[in-house]
């Protein structure tokens, strides 16, 4: 009776551990996760919460389901498609590549988007306010700045560069550089110079190829504006050194009191290479003067080896560049990987600390680096995670929107949207989501009529929020 008894026992308990480890075992075999919810947290952080960006599109590399599939197994590294097979099985693999197949059928999302009339008032937190549309149908809007005359000047990252004005509309401005669309490059930001009635200069960002080889930079290029046509045009910087990969450019221009002239330049998608070594452009603002001279006050012009333009370095690819309107201190923003959007406040010398430490992981969900502080790197201002893809940014100024001002503005790619980040004191205390669902916000600026003026992808929109009372 004992042993019996004693067998039974162990024998259940010897039973229940192997049913357990059959059912672990099962459920990593045959239970996955459906198609959608793998999109969702591998995916949708650069193709779009919504499908948009897959939706009506024919793939670069093919459109058959081994096509796809080998993209999501290995990805394209030079266009920043990062390769999946270490965090999905073949059959996850293969749902995931019927279920792109299937979404890219179908057409694009414009359709919900909001197109709004302009007599439709929005209502916000603490304010009502109107959209009117001035540009509508262009390509992928990038960059907008204001000529003191108010005309805004209007770049597509094809490599149109636009003046605009209400009377004439939409013109084409002749003589820009030829860039390199593709990934992604392209003709990007543009500024204008702050003495522009004096010497007519404007600044213009874009992806600059290497004449002997197929590798690219971040170049920045200045030109005279003569009416609807740029003359004397010339690079003032170029960003080494030249890389194959096709993301990452930064490209963001803003001038200070002083003159000088801040860039972005982005890692390129070599994180462990760049961000963190002085003797390369890429990952770090620059200070330059207007005609490409190095500034003698620069932090690094007396370090050996380094590159003497370099403001700060550490980061991964800001896409946002601000001077506060009151204070004078230098904004930016930039993307994350997975989680990790920033924002940050620029400080001479400082180490932004990518990708020794980040709130953000890999697209594939694996972990880069266990730290997300560390003595001599700074810490964001803000952050996202999820990750928002931000792109863009302004403080809010003038009289025209009275509770909003000093806020900051900054546009949302992933979940298309405007973020109103609420400032007390210099420091941001929460986040307004506008215009949800209104396109990749790519750019938000004020204009010198005081007016917020926002661009906006799929299709190419130019937009003004105009008060209500």
């Amino acid at each position: 009776m004992y042993i019996n008894a004693t067998m039974n026992k162990y024998g259940l308990f010897f039973i229940t551990i192997f049913l357990m480890v059959l059912s672990m075992s099962f459920s990593n075999s045959f239970i996955l996760d459906p198609p959608e919810v793998v999109y969702k947290n591998l995916c949708a952080n650069c193709h779009g919460d919504q499908y948009e960006d897959i939706r009506g599109r024919t793939w670069i590399y093919g459109n058959s389901k081994k096509d796809i599939i080998n993209t999501i197994k290995s990805g394209y590294s030079n266009e920043g498609m990062p390769g999946f097979a270490d965090a999905l099985d073949d059959q996850q693999i293969a749902s995931l590549a019927d279920f792109i197949l299937k979404e890219s059928k179908k057409a694009k999302r414009q359709e919900q988007r909001k197109f709004l009339k302009s007599s439709d008032v929005i209502q916000s937190e603490e304010m009502n306010f109107k959209i009117e549309t001035l540009v509508d149908g262009i390509g992928i809007p990038w960059g907008i700045s204001f000529l003191p005359n108010d005309d805004i000047l209007l770049t597509e990252r094809s490599g149109i560069l636009h003046r605009y004005n209400a009377d004439e509309g939409l013109v084409k401005i002749e003589g820009a550089p030829a860039v390199i669309d593709k990934g992604q490059g392209g003709l990007m930001d543009v500024d204008v110079h702050p003495k522009f009635e004096d010497n007519g200069y404007i600044y213009l960002t874009y992806s600059k190829k290497d004449d002997n080889d197929n590798k690219y930079t971040t170049a920045v290029w200045r030109a005279k504006l003569d009416h609807a046509r740029l003359v004397d045009g010339k690079d003032i910087f170029v960003a080494a050194p030249y890389e194959k990969t096709r993301h990452h450019y930064g490209s963001r221009l803003e001038f200070d009191r002083d003159g000088f002239l801040y860039l972005s330049v982005g890692d390129r998608g070599k994180r462990d290479d760049n961000p963190q070594s002085l003797d390369n452009h890429c990952g770090k603002i620059h200070r330059i003067h207007d005609d490409g001279r190095i500034p003698d006050d620069n932090p690094f012009v007396d370090t050996p080896g380094a590159m003497t333009s370099i403001y700060s370095y550490g980061h991964r690819n800001p896409q946002g560049l601000v001077l506060h309107p009151f204070t004078g201190v230098l904004w930016s923003n930039e993307h994350g990987p997975r989680g990790g959007d920033e924002m940050n406040i620029i400080r001479k010398g400082g180490n932004y600390g990518w990708p020794v430490i980040s709130y953000g992981i890999n697209y594939s969900g694996t972990k880069f680096t266990d730290i997300t502080h560390k003595k001599g790197m700074e810490q964001p201002e803000h952050y996202w995670d999820p990750s928002i893809g931000v792109c863009g940014l302004d403080f809010v100024s003038g009289w025209r929107y009275p509770k909003w001002s000093g806020d900051i503005l900054a546009g949302s790619l992933r979940f298309e949207y405007l973020a109103r980040l609420k400032m007390k004191d210099d420091q941001i205390i929460g986040e307004e989501k506008l215009l949800k669902d209104i396109g990749r916000v790519r750019d938000v600026k004020m204009g010198r009529d005081g007016y917020i003026y926002v661009t906006v992808e799929d299709p190419g929109r130019l937009l003004r929020i105009i008060p209500v009372e």
